[in-house]
């Protein structure tokens, strides 16, 4: 194949433009021109790094609508949800650039000798933190713009000194081709190497799999499946010198609703929760897809709300012809093993109608396949005895990205039980609310445990993201000429907080 086209969404059709397949020549080239653009980029100022992320949030602004038309057309998303999430990726980038501007990513360090020190001198130790290399970036399918070309993946490496790779998700190539023309325009403007950013489209794995193999590769940013994810993972643990993937995977993000606020307020829960389960055709990471409650008359009032705001929910076009029939083909497997409450209007081709389904705990914890996502607006009501057997199933679920805990004040002593069990198996934890939507802060955590994430330790969103893409570097006994002019005894670093002997201090 040397060339494919865009699809139409709503039609699953290929009649958009077509986009010349990018082959292994094409990586080889790209990744050297990357790291050729290392060691410039990564000595990039703060400044002058700052400017070129906003300059980058300025170019894509500068595509007006036309990049909302493409990526409607290719997405099956509305306007005012790719609106929304273009304003996210320019948030983003400005959010990113003012990290760099205040330079504490860089975690300066110093330990002044003490050479008179007994019974052993200490020497003068000094650490920053450095760019790792190129990173390889895999867009997402479910966010064309904020997930994607120059999501927040991208947008932590640059902001890291790290040049980026793209590899462009198949379903969206003319909106990332345009974002990718932004962001070349937006490294011409800055004066920067052209290898500072690298754009590849093409439908195969095998240009994937060709990226993460690449030695000038130095670590991979994915969201995507669990499949997708655990291939690319055991690509870059192949390789002669393993790099880190940063994978954010599979979660269904169960919401928890204590007896008291199911009490007080059954009928709006379920009616919330059915608008948060199929908000943009449920295509969501955080898509609530687990329901977790003890029996009562509360859980019946919410069911009864819930499963008739499902059976009216229209059937929404899906990002591609494959996820719908993926969702499909889940739903009909959780249906085999649970009991289903509602269905909304019945999907088709490249739609894909709402679910509700119930069982038991004692049968959720007998079948291990009722816990694994389905992509889309489907989820499982689990009705549990009493408190032991919530903590039961809590305790046997996988790792999720967040937890929902929806209560009131006398459920406090039960959500206290909760809450610790619940940090060993997410990442965000929400109380009264949905976890369909992601702040972009310096507090948010968008990450968890396996299989949320690859690494539970790290965050995919929020300004924490940078850190996935730095490492530290000690400096033992240099010359100070020959240290990086920040960790200098006479550097001035215009606030740039530095740890000497262990105190915070500011410059």
């Amino acid at each position: 194949m040397t060339e494919f086209r865009s699809i139409t969404a709503h039609t699953g059709e290929p009649d958009g433009p077509a986009f010349r397949v990018d082959g292994v020549p094409q990586v080889a080239a790209a990744c050297a021109a990357a790291d050729a653009a290392f060691d410039t980029y990564r000595a990039l100022a703060r400044e002058p790094r700052a400017v070129f992320l906003e300059t980058i949030a300025l170019e894509i602004l500068a595509l007006g609508d036309d990049l909302i038309i493409a990526a409607m057309r290719e997405s099956g998303l509305p306007r005012a949800r790719l609106e929304g999430e273009r304003g996210r990726t320019i948030g983003q980038l400005r959010l990113f650039a003012a990290v760099v501007r205040k330079g504490d990513w860089a975690g300066l360090r110093i330990d002044p000798a003490q050479p008179d020190r007994q019974p052993l001198p200490r020497p003068d130790l000094r650490l920053r933190f450095i760019p790792l290399g190129p990173v390889a970036v895999f867009g997402a399918s479910n966010f064309p713009l904020a997930f994607s070309t120059a999501g927040g993946d991208t947008a932590a490496a640059l902001a890291a000194g790290c040049p980026v790779v793209v590899k462009g998700h198949p379903a969206h190539p003319e909106t990332g081709a345009m974002v990718a023309a932004a962001i070349a325009r937006a490294v011409a403007a800055c004066g920067l190497p052209a290898g500072v950013f690298g754009h590849l489209v093409g439908p195969s794995n095998d240009l994937g799999a060709a990226l993460v193999s690449d030695p000038h590769i130095a670590a991979v940013g994915f969201t995507g499946s669990r499949a997708g994810g655990l291939a690319l993972a055991r690509l870059a643990q192949a390789r002669p010198v393993p790099i880190p993937v940063y994978a954010e995977m599979s979660s269904i993000n169960p919401v928890l609703l204590l007896p008291a606020a199911l009490q007080a307020r059954g009928p709006a829960l379920g009616a919330g929760f059915a608008g948060s389960l199929t908000m943009g055709a449920g295509q969501f990471c955080t898509n609530p897809g687990l329901i977790l409650a003890i029996e009562g008359a509360g859980l019946d009032e919410f069911i009864t709300a819930a499963a008739h705001a499902v059976a009216k929910a229209d059937a929404q076009v899906m990002l591609t012809r494959g996820i719908a029939d993926a969702y499909r083909a889940g739903v009909s497997g959780l249906a085999a093993n649970a009991r289903t409450l509602a269905q909304g209007a019945t999907g088709e081709g490249v739609s894909g109608g709402a679910a509700l389904l119930e069982t038991t705990a004692a049968a959720f914890l007998a079948n291990p396949d009722l816990a694994h996502e389905v992509f889309g607006a489907s989820a499982v009501v689990v009705r549990c005895a009493d408190a032991d057997e919530l903590l039961a199933v809590l305790r046997g679920l996988e790792g999720q990205l967040t937890a929902t805990v929806q209560m009131d004040d006398a459920d406090e002593a039960l959500a206290a039980q909760v809450l610790p069990v619940l940090e060993r198996k997410v990442g965000r934890i929400l109380a009264n609310g949905w976890p369909t939507g992601v702040e972009v802060g310096h507090a948010m955590v968008h990450g968890g445990p396996f299989p949320a994430t690859s690494d539970a330790r790290t965050t995919s969103v929020g300004s924490l993201a940078i850190d996935r893409f730095l490492r530290p570097v000690s400096y033992q006994n240099l010359a100070q000429r020959l240290l990086p002019p920040e960790l200098r005894d006479d550097s001035r670093n215009d606030g740039v907080p530095r740890l000497i002997d262990g105190v915070l201090t500011l410059d």
